[in-house]
C-alpha cells in the first residue's frame, strides 16, 4: 500500500473510531477546538529535558533566560524557555492544585515567569495525561485539567508539553481534547504541544487539538536515533501546516553524541521539516561550533518562511536522499544527504521537485554563505561527505 493511500486509510479508521463513541454533534466540534492563533511558523526555544532531565531549578532556568538574551539567540526568534518534567511536588496540595516543588523553585512560578517575560521571552511548563507524569516524581493533570490550565494561566504559561504516561488506557483522542478544551477556557493564549509520541499517528487529528504533536518516541544523542526520527516526521509532511506542526521531538545539537556534520544535519532535517526548534543544551556553556550551527539564519528562515510548508523526501538511492520543499516567493529549499560512510555525488533533479526541467535556478549555499556562480538548468549536483549535508536555496532567474 503506497504512504499516501496508508495515510487515507488511517484517517478513515480513526474518524469511524471517534464517530463511533460520539454523536456526529460532538464530533464536528471536536475538529473546531482549538483556536488560539498561535504557531502560524513552528516554535522556537529551549527545553531542559535533553540535557538536565530531572535536575532542575529556577537558578537554571533564570541563567537560560539570559543565556538566550546574550548569546543573541533571542533575537534569532528562540523565545521559548521551556520547564520540563520533575518541577512539582509528589503531591496537591489541599485544593487538588499542582505545587511548585519547594526545594528547587521555592520563589514558584509565577515570579519566574515574570522573570522570564522580562527578558522579553516566554515561559513553558510539562505536564502529562495521565495520573503521573512520565518521571512519576509529580501528578499528572489527567481528572484535573481545568484546575491545571486555570493555574497554567494564572502564572502566565506561555507553552505547555502534554505527555502520555501513566494514563487510563483510554485513546489519547479522549483524553488530549479535554485539556485543549480546558486551555482555551482559560482565554490565555498558550501553545499547546501534544506529546503522545505518535502513537495513534496525532498528525492526523491533532491539528484540531494542539499547535504541535509529537510524530515519534523520544530522540536520543545518536545518528541512528536522530535519523531514524526524521524518517518517521517525514511521512506525515503534508498533515503540518501553519498553526500545526509535526514534531519529531527536541534538538540533540551541542550535546556531544554527534559530529558537527552530523549536527548541520540534524538542525536542517529540522529545519526543512518545519519542525519545532527547541535547543536541548546547555546554552549557558554553548561552544562556538554549536553555535554556528543553531544561529545560522539562512538556515533558520526556511524553518520559519510563512508559506509553512513541510519538505519531503523527492529521491532516495542507496545511502543518499534528495529532499525539498517549495518557500514563498517562487523558492524551495533543497537538502542533499549522505547517510554513507563515504563521499558521494548527489543530483537534485528539477522533475523530482516538480518543476519544469527548462526553468533555471541560482542556488544559494546555506551553510557556506554564498550564492553559487553558475546558474542550474534541469538539476543541480554537488559532492557531499559522509553523514553530512549540502543545504540550497534555489531562486528562479527570469
Amino acid at each position: 500500500m503506497e504512504i499516501s493511500s496508508a495515510l487515507a486509510w488511517l484517517t478513515t479508521c480513526l474518524l469511524l473510531t471517534l464517530t463511533s463513541s460520539t454523536d456526529s454533534q460532538s464530533l464536528i466540534s471536536r475538529r473546531n477546538l482549538l483556536g488560539n492563533g498561535l504557531g502560524s511558523t513552528p516554535p522556537m526555544g529551549w527545553s531542559s529535558w535533553n540535557y538536565f532531565n530531572c535536575k532542575i531549578d529556577e537558578s537554571t532556568i533564570k541563567q537560560t533566560a539570559d543565556a538566550l538574551v546574550s548569546t543573541g539567540l533571542a533575537k534569532l526568534g528562540y523565545k521559548y524557555v521551556n520547564i520540563d518534567d520533575c518541577w512539582a511536588e509528589s503531591s496537591r496540595d489541599d485544593k487538588g492544585a499542582l505545587v511548585p516543588k519547594r526545594t528547587t523553585f521555592p520563589s514558584g512560578i509565577k515570579v519566574l515567569a515574570d522573570y522570564v517575560h522580562s527578558k522579553g521571552l516566554k515561559l513553558g511548563i510539562y505536564s502529562d495525561a495521565g495520573f503521573y507524569t512520565c518521571s512519576k516524581e509529580q501528578p499528572g493533570s489527567l481528572g484535573h485539567e481545568e484546575q491545571d490550565a486555570q493555574t497554567f494561566a494564572s502564572w502566565g504559561i506561555d507553552f505547555l508539553k502534554y505527555d502520555n504516561c501513566n494514563n487510563d488506557g483510554s485513546r489519547p483522542t479522549l483524553r488530549y481534547p479535554v485539556m485543549t478544551r480546558a486551555l482555551m477556557k482559560t482565554k490565555r493564549p498558550i501553545f499547546f504541544n501534544l506529546c503522545e509520541w505518535g502513537d495513534m499517528h496525532p498528525a492526523l487529528w491533532g491539528y484540531t487539538v494542539g499547535n504541535s504533536w509529537r510524530t515519534t518516541n523520544d530522540i536520543s544523542d545518536t545518528w541512528e536515533s536522530m535519523v531514524s526520527r526524521a524518517d518517521q516526521n517525514e511521512v506525515y509532511a503534508d498533515f503540518a501546516r501553519p498553526g500545526g506542526w509535526n514534531d519529531p521531538d527536541m534538538l540533540e545539537v551541542g550535546n556531544g553524541g554527534m559530529t558537527k556534520n552530523e549536527y548541520i544535519v540534524h538542525f536542517s532535517i529540522w529545519a526543512i521539516s518545519k519542525s519545532p526548534l527547541v535547543i536541548g543544551c546547555d546554552v549557558r556553556n554553548i561552544s562556538k561550533e554549536t553555535m554556528e550551527i543553531i544561529a545560522n539564519k539562512e538556515v533558520i528562515a526556511v524553518n520559519q518562511d510563512k508559506l509553512g510548508v513541510q519538505a519531503k523526501k523527492v529521491r532516495m538511492e542507496g545511502d543518499w536522499e534528495v529532499w525539498a520543499g517549495p518557500l514563498t516567493h517562487d523558492r524551495i529549499a533543497v537538502l542533499l544527504l549522505n547517510r554513507g560512510a563515504w563521499l558521494t555525488s548527489i543530483t537534485a533533479h528539477w522533475e523530482d521537485i516538480g518543476i519544469a526541467p527548462a526553468t533555471t535556478f541560482k542556488a544559494r549555499d546555506l551553510w557556506k554563505h554564498k550564492t553559487l556562480k553558475p546558474r542550474f538548468t534541469g538539476n543541480l549536483t554537488d559532492s557531499v561527505e559522509a553523514h553530512a549535508c549540502k543545504m540550497f536555496i534555489l531562486s528562479p532567474v527570469y
